[in-house]
């Protein structure tokens, strides 16, 4: 959001062009972001990474340093539409849109990923997962917009994954979706996990994970992750998936993105 004046911005535009030729959204100025210094790029930064909040999927995919240290995220990022929609979709548009789908939202938020916001207050960081509010809405304030993502240095032995079902094979919009942080002592002990659901519920949730700490994500973890990630969901009836149907999905999916994120992080 651009504040009173009406104005959107465009990071991607991949959303907003087609609201606008839907008419769902009518904003007075469209004002493009892309050439603002530093909203496309990626860089390393406190040990992590900024990414520029207009840097297209396909560029993050290609970066070697980002794709290592969060796969997970990467994996998020890629499933933003076709290969096509891949160089123009970015983090910063799919949060904003704030559909609780959005692919790429679960994983940031299990990463801890942070929000850089600019507007006419000035510069604040913001939890990813504070962004949404409810379905289309944002926390933004009036004349605010996203600058950049911040992703917290990686320790060692740590890394994740997001698994989403959906429908079709390929360019549809999540059913359930589960992004999985999971950070282990370098043999197989899992000291500390966080995990995040999306289209369960407004706005992407939390699973307390607390029950894989300590554990080498053995039957006994796994199934009360899968009660957990259940007990969480506030899902709707749609042409999708049902209450039920979701719910179940929710278990499955947060068992199996554990899973690859502590293979993952047994092989850093």
């Amino acid at each position: 959001m651009l504040g009173a004046t009406g104005a959107r911005p465009l990071s991607g535009g991949t959303d907003l062009i087609v609201q606008l030729k839907s008419g769902r959204n009518r904003p007075n100025a469209i004002v493009d972001l892309k050439k603002i210094p530093g909203m496309i790029g990626i860089e390393a930064y406190k040990g992590g990474f900024k990414i520029g909040a207009s840097t297209a999927g396909a560029q993050l995919g290609e970066n070697a340093a980002l794709v290592k240290a969060y796969p997970g995220v990467v994996e998020g990022a890629e499933l933003i539409g076709s290969t096509q929609v891949q160089g123009r979709a970015s983090l910063a548009g799919n949060l904003c849109n704030a559909s609780p789908a959005a692919d790429s939202v679960p994983c940031l938020a299990a990463a801890g990923a942070i929000a850089v916001v600019v507007g006419p207050d000035g510069e604040r960081e913001v939890l990813v997962e504070k962004i949404p509010v409810s379905p289309g809405k944002t926390s933004l304030k009036a004349g605010e917009f996203i600058k950049a993502f911040i992703l917290p240095e990686r320790p060692a032995h740590a890394s994740d994954a997001y698994l989403r079902f959906i429908p079709r094979t390929e360019m549809d919009i999540a059913v359930v979706g589960a992004g999985v942080n999971i950070v282990t002592d370098g043999a197989g002990t899992i000291t500390a996990a966080t995990v995040w659901l999306g289209a369960v519920a407004p706005t992407i949730v939390q699973v307390d994970a607390s029950c894989l700490v300590g554990t080498k994500l053995d039957d006994a973890a796994l199934a009360k992750l899968d009660a957990a990630a259940q007990a969480v969901c506030k899902p709707i009836d749609d042409k999708r998936g049902t209450i039920e149907y979701r719910t179940k999905v929710a278990g499955v999916l947060a068992r199996r993105a554990a899973a690859i994120a502590l293979k993952r992080a047994g092989e850093r």
